[in-house]
């Protein structure tokens, strides 16, 4: 990033809307840019091979890359880069576009889940990407966990908390698990609990494993590590992960080798393989983030580009994000204030139900 804005600043005036166009016309309809379309409303009046010349050096750059030998230019993930953090134009959300998702809020549904499922399927109707909606974890403080076994390859972990609520996470354990391991189990969490919300207790299991392994078997460690899995309880109610609007992207021109790599991220997000991932990538800052291609090794496969931000509860602190997948040649400057809206809405909403 450091790179594109120090070449950026090498950049003549020229080169800079040379570039700038290129990327514009590149986004708004997926085709490469040539020189004798830049000419027709360039700001002054050059000839083509001027342009072609300067097309030329921003390929030498790596801003640029050329599909065939004949045809235009189009951005490099470089390019793009340094186009959405130095000249992208982020206004907000169009009339349209509001009025569809302030609709999403105007129920007064008191299932939260239900309603943020909903704002994932407006989000990607709005965008006509695909949604991600990370949903609030429960804050309060742990009362007691306990192991329950169901069948060989199915048990429960019961999550009681201090505040009187009660979730019941269904899991696979692993082989071998007895009655006495499940109660190992559960008496090394509850004597780590001391007033712990489950993210706080999750980020010290490993590191509490680790320097008392003598006092718990290999059988509960594992049981330990697989029951409170935080990011992979089943059930309606504990569904943290909303995808919406997988067929947007599916259902897009482009070849087999590309799909099955999109197949292959949803695949991997339907079973929450990389949630926890996908919530740091909000964390790290407020606001809007833009993953673009390989950048974030979870959308590295499919060569797919994301738009994130989190939300925040009453104090502050983030409990939730929402996203929108879709090719690197997104329409950056509508779908960033969508993406930012949509996480300013859900924050006010937590924060005026808590």
């Amino acid at each position: 990033m450091n790179d594109a804005s120090h070449i950026l600043g090498e950049m003549n005036d020229r080169s800079r809307e040379v570039f700038r166009r290129v990327v514009e016309g590149y986004l708004q309809d997926g085709a490469p840019v040539g020189s004798r379309t830049l000419t027709r409303d360039f700001s002054e009046k050059v000839s083509a091979a001027t342009i072609r010349n300067v097309m030329q050096d921003l390929e030498y750059l790596g801003l640029l890359d050329s599909p065939h030998v004949s045809a235009g230019r189009i951005p490099t993930q470089l390019g793009l880069r340094m186009f959405v953090d130095s000249l992208l134009e982020v206004g907000t959300p169009d009339e349209t576009d509001r009025e569809k998702i302030d609709a999403t809020f105007e129920a007064n549904e008191q299932d939260v889940s239900g309603l943020l499922d909903r704002v994932g399927s407006v989000l990607s109707g709005v965008t006509q990407g695909a949604s991600l909606v990370l949903t609030p974890k429960h804050e309060a403080p742990i009362k007691h966990i306990e192991f329950v076994s169901l069948s060989p390859d199915r048990a429960l972990v019961v999550l009681v908390f201090a505040d009187g609520h009660v979730e019941n996470r269904l899991f696979t354990p692993p082989p071998g698990q007895t009655p006495s391991s499940m109660r190992e189990a559960a008496n090394f969490l509850n004597a780590l609990i001391e007033g712990k919300t489950l993210g706080e207790l999750h980020a010290t299991i490993k590191t509490e494993i680790n320097a008392r392994r003598r006092e718990i078997d290999s059988l509960a460690q594992e049981l330990v590590q697989s029951g409170l899995a935080v990011w992979e309880g089943d059930g309606d109610q504990i569904e943290r992960l909303i995808v919406r609007g997988r067929a947007n992207l599916l259902g897009q021109d482009g070849e087999t080798e590309d799909l099955d790599r999109i197949r292959h991220l949803f695949d991997d997000l339907e079973r929450k393989r990389d949630i926890a991932e996908f919530l740091e990538l909000a964390e790290e800052g407020e606001g809007v983030r833009i993953f673009i291609g390989s950048e974030n090794k979870l959308f590295s496969l499919s060569g797919s580009s994301l738009v994130v931000s989190p939300y925040m509860n009453a104090d502050r602190k983030v409990i939730g994000a929402v996203g929108v997948i879709g090719p690197t040649r997104l329409n950056y400057g509508r779908i960033v204030p969508i993406v930012n809206y949509t996480a300013q809405l859900v924050g006010k909403l937590i924060s005026d139900r808590s």
